[in-house]
């Protein structure tokens, strides 16, 4: 990505500042503290999956588990408990991978509307999703502790309104995106900067429907996005 300006920026800066502006390389402090990189460190990825299931229920998430080959007839299992019509599904290609394009594809041929996030559809994209009864996406990387998915949207293919405007949010979640927790979320995300690979412009944390406890502390579930989610752990292929 090419930088614009930045040294005219920065001098504008330092000069707001009062000081000189510094080109040397900062040395890193030692830090006294550090995130607990050991914690869950002898998890296997079953047990990560027992703590994520475990946490679903503190967070108002229903959780499902299923393989590769059943993933089209639970899909299809949640479509019809939710009485949905419209389903809007990210831009991703482990939706290709999976071997969900043939299901969505039958569904279109009933009485449903499957809409693929694309970029070229522009605020159609939108328009849909805000109508939609159900939104899904994969995971890129899931919190075992916190019940939390992260989305990594790094494409204009995926959408993020894809788990923000539909009534319910669908995740799937492939059993090797688990990690213990935050900490272990962020060492991924170090890594690809340090391979140089872009870091994406958007990073959604999901831990389940929108919640708040705004008026006296009285949780609410569902007030500005979504009023129910849905995990789905899928082994891996």
């Amino acid at each position: 990505m090419a930088i614009y300006n930045r040294e005219e920026f920065l001098s504008r800066i330092a000069e707001k500042l009062g000081r000189e502006q510094k080109i040397e390389s900062v040395n890193r402090p030692t830090w006294t503290t550090a995130p607990h990189l050991e914690l869950y460190r002898d998890f296997s990825k079953d047990d990560l999956v027992n703590m994520f299931e475990t946490q679903c229920d503190v967070i108002h998430t229903h959780f499902k588990q299923t393989s590769v080959a059943e993933l089209p007839h639970l899909l299809r299992e949640c479509f019809d408990e939710l009485n949905a019509q419209k389903v809007v599904i990210a831009g991703d290609p482990r939706i290709e991978e999976y071997g969900l394009n043939r299901f969505f594809t039958k569904l279109t041929e009933s009485d449903f509307y499957v809409h693929t996030w694309e970029a070229d559809k522009g605020d159609e994209n939108i328009e849909f999703a805000a109508n939609a009864d159900v939104g899904i996406t994969f995971s890129d990387i899931t919190l075992a502790e916190s019940g939390t998915v992260v989305l990594l949207n790094d494409s204009g293919g995926k959408g993020r309104s894809v788990s923000l405007l539909p009534r319910t949010y669908i995740a799937i979640i492939p059993k090797s995106s688990f990690v213990p927790r935050m900490t272990q979320a962020m060492q991924q995300i170090h890594i690809r900067v340090n391979e140089g690979k872009l870091l994406p412009s958007c990073i959604n944390l999901i831990s389940g429907p929108s919640n708040s406890a705004d008026i006296e502390m009285n949780l609410i579930v569902g007030v500005h996005g979504p009023v129910r989610a849905t995990y789905i752990v899928v082994s891996d292929k």
